[in-house]
């Protein structure tokens, strides 16, 4: 099996009533593949300054998630108390019975990494950081920790140097994540990694079943973002769709029945995570996206 058709199979969890179908999509009947599902999740970034500032609970982001019709959520690390250490089992269990009691899924995590950092002893601690987070995914029955590469800018390496280092953390995280039944999601933020291109090698090199790309369609600033996200969509196994795209330079709003043409082009299903950000009101501004997003789903 070759391991992008792997990364379609993991990506496509199965809703009630479905049939799991193994192979390629693209030689499923055109009519089956327009009528492989998505499922739409919040990302919980949406709601980054209430969850931060303690305005708003998890308990609450739960309710208003199921409220707003999404089938789940996307619980970054940073707003599970204690982050980033992570606390005690009876507080991971609570948070994953209170989305279950709700219907939700908890489809992924995150943690804020840096694999550019020169010191290796740093860089180590980096690794620690995600691998704890793996055991806590686990544990809170999460199928996908994901991670940057990094922001750091180190003087006298050349970018070929980072890349191999960064690398091999991801090879060692992949492969901590695969002994515990969860996979590693690479999310190309803009940070190292500025094109598809870059993304695409990092992620061929690592070469991990346990290994894949969080899709950020903000995030894309070279070149047409359309065609980027068509280059690396055979890597997505989960997203992070934003209301606002990158055009020229410019920030411009997604032209989601673009986007979701190319989606239903790709086969891909699995998990849809959308993210607001920016000005106004986060639980209009979501709102308005799920609606939108979902009225092109059928």
């Amino acid at each position: 099996m070759q391991r992008r058709q792997f990364l379609h199979m993991t990506s496509a969890l199965p809703l009630a009533g479905t049939t799991v179908t193994f192979g390629k999509e693209e030689n499923l009947p055109r009519e089956d593949i327009e009528r492989i599902p998505v499922s739409l999740c919040l990302n919980a970034y949406s709601f980054n300054s209430l969850l931060i500032n303690g305005e708003m609970s998890l308990e609450q982001l739960f309710r208003f998630a199921k409220d707003t019709g999404f089938q789940g959520v996307d619980l970054t690390a940073y707003y599970i108390p204690g982050y980033p250490d992570v606390p005690a089992d009876e507080v991971l269990y609570n948070i994953k019975r209170t989305a279950f009691r709700l219907g939700l899924a908890l489809t992924g995590t995150g943690v804020r990494n840096n694999f550019t950092l020169a010191d290796p002893e740093q860089r180590k601690q980096e690794k620690q950081l995600v691998k704890n987070w793996v055991i806590a995914a686990s544990k809170l029955g999460i199928p996908h920790v994901r991670i940057f590469d990094g922001t750091a800018k180190p003087k006298g390496y050349s970018r070929e140097e980072i890349t191999d280092w960064l690398i091999d953390d991801m090879k060692e995280c992949a492969a901590f994540g695969g002994r515990h039944g969860v996979m590693i999601c690479y999310q190309n933020h803009n940070n190292f990694t500025t094109n598809a291109a870059q993304a695409i090698e990092i992620i061929e090199r690592v070469d991990s079943e346990w290994f894949g790309l969080m899709l950020d369609t903000g995030s894309l600033l070279e070149g047409d973002a359309y065609q980027e996200i068509e280059r690396l969509i055979p890597y997505a196994v989960t997203w992070q769709v934003k209301e606002m795209i990158n055009k020229g330079g410019a920030k411009v709003k997604t032209d989601f029945a673009r986007l979701m043409q190319i989606v239903r082009r790709s086969g891909y299903r699995g998990y849809f995570p959308l993210e607001t950000l920016g000005e106004g009101d986060p639980f209009q501004k979501v709102r308005a996206l799920c609606r939108q997003v979902s009225s092109l789903l059928t």
